[in-house]
């Protein structure tokens, strides 16, 4: 099958989201559509899977103009879409998400689950799955959940494949096993459409690339390409990929962590025995696939967690069971994994969010007074000094592009007295012009003498960032190593396989 996208557009109010962008994808290759968060990617194909309909353009497969009410008509056409955030019920069996909206019945109407069963069990064969199409879909690891979303696509006979982010939960090697799939599908004649942001992805399995950039095509790309190559055509100028970082000159061990044990709301255990200590002037990073307790670490430490035990010392002061309020004044900076729901006030102005946990202290208050001259100057500076994109200190949050609130946060956060910094995915959506910057501002923070720790996923990110990387796994720490591990160890200790 041929896919063509034709002019496409597609506007929310005065934002145009996509424009007029074209894109051909043949059976028996991998297109990848490579653009930073926010360039418009998910939202093309959303536009081609019938989620969203298009204000221009058109959709031609095998030369025919199509349109699409509804992902269900799109489905009907051969098009299947592996969405990054799984569209999966965990209660039901792999059978039954796998039929679910077009499920196969017996005489009489009943539910045939055994004919189920077998297309499970078939693809799953096809492709190595070894998938139990009995098998509840909540108690499967994210790995083989994402397969069953392969099969459920592949079940309706789809010849166009759509990947959204498909790595962004997985583990090295099952990232590995990914390609691998999508080069069994591709060499099968589908025509695969590949969503990332991730350049080492692309070159790997890509046939052809077409880059994006603020709703926009800026060019195709090919596989042979540089990495600086291609991240120059995402960001529009040239890039250095690279953490530039001397030596760690560390100092004495400020802040220890000991036999940490947490439960949720729930009564689950979400950290298990947690123990690790951070010297002043090193980057201690904390990887791993996303929940595996490592947001219930940061909240621990933060003082967010109410079921915590065992011990959190910074500079020999305890900080276990202090309000949030008391953690912050003891000297911590704290960067949250959702900057819009944890770290900003969205209607707020620059200057307000600037001053947030700190508006009761001079600077910025004298008794119950706000000294205003002070707090514009102060965030008049910051605006300079972390490259704020705004039209002033008076701007919302809420009209800041993703990267200007994160820096918004890291401004605020890096002007404390600190004692110590907790980022957690501090480039999370970041284009990487703006994770360049990012980078630079923890590697200052660390050469000052402040114990860094960060929480990463990306692992590029934490074996390039981290002076030690730990692993952590179902609430565990499983192991601490060096940043020049290899990549396939450190993926086995991500999939809890001790060293």
């Amino acid at each position: 099958m041929r896919l063509e996208l034709k002019g496409i557009t597609k506007k929310f109010g005065d934002f145009t989201a996509n424009d007029q962008i074209d894109l051909v994808a043949e059976s028996g290759e991998i297109h990848c559509l490579l653009g930073e968060n926010g360039a418009g990617k998910s939202t093309l194909m959303n536009v081609l899977y019938g989620l969203y309909q298009a204000d221009g353009g058109e959709v031609i497969l095998d030369g025919k103009p199509t349109k699409f009410a509804g992902p269900g008509e799109a489905m009907k056409a051969g098009i299947g879409m592996v969405h990054q955030h799984f569209m999966l019920i965990p209660v039901f069996t792999v059978a039954e998400n796998v039929i679910l909206g077009h499920e196969p019945t017996k005489p009489l109407g009943f539910l045939d689950v055994e004919k189920a069963r077998e297309l499970v069990r078939e693809i799953s064969s096809r492709f190595g799955f070894d998938i139990d199409p009995d098998a509840v879909v909540g108690d499967l690891p994210v790995g083989v959940q994402q397969r069953v979303e392969i099969i459920k696509a592949l079940i309706s006979d789809a010849q166009v494949l759509i990947f959204d982010e498909p790595t962004a939960v997985l583990t090295p090697q099952e990232t590995d096993e990914l390609m691998e799939i999508m080069r069994q599908l591709k060499d099968e004649g589908k025509a695969i459409v590949f969503i990332t942001h991730k350049l080492r992805e692309v070159k790997e399995v890509a046939d052809k690339i077409t880059v994006i950039r603020l709703g926009k095509v800026v060019g195709q790309a090919k596989p042979s390409d540089t990495t600086e190559q291609l991240a120059s055509m995402m960001v529009g100028r040239e890039v250095d990929l690279s953490v530039n970082k001397d030596p760690a000159n560390l100092g004495e061990a400020s802040f220890q962590v000991q036999n940490l044990t947490a439960f949720s709301p729930s009564g689950n255990k979400v950290l298990d025995d947690v123990s690790f200590e951070v010297q002043r002037g090193e980057i201690f990073v904390i990887a791993g696939v996303q929940g595996n307790g490592q947001t219930e670490l940061a909240e621990s430490i933060l003082g967010i967690q109410d079921k915590v035990s065992g011990s959190i010392k910074l500079e020999g002061k305890e900080l276990l069971g202090k309000s949030v309020k008391k953690v912050l004044d003891s000297g911590v900076g704290f960067v949250p994994e959702d900057r819009t729901e944890d770290g900003l006030v969205a209607d707020f102005t620059i200057a307000e969010n600037l001053m947030l946990d700190r508006s009761d202290r001079p600077p910025f208050a004298k008794g119950i007074q706000l000294q205003l001259k002070n707090l514009h100057e102060f965030a008049g500076q910051k605006l300079k000094s972390f490259d704020i994109r705004a039209r002033s200190i008076f701007s919302k949050a809420n009209q800041l592009s993703g990267g200007n609130q994160q820096k918004v946060v890291l401004a605020r956060e890096l002007s404390r007295d600190l004692k110590l910094l907790i980022a957690s995915q501090p480039t999370r959506g970041l284009d990487v012009g703006s994770i360049e910057f990012v980078h630079e501002q923890i590697v200052a923070a660390r050469d000052s003498g402040i114990p860094v720790v960060i929480i990463a996923t990306e692992l590029d990110e934490a074996t390039q960032l981290g002076d030690r990387v730990a692993v952590m796994y179902k609430g565990k720490i499983v192991g601490v190593v060096s940043p020049d591990t290899q990549r396939e160890e450190l993926g086995k200790l991500m999939a809890g396989i001790s060293a």
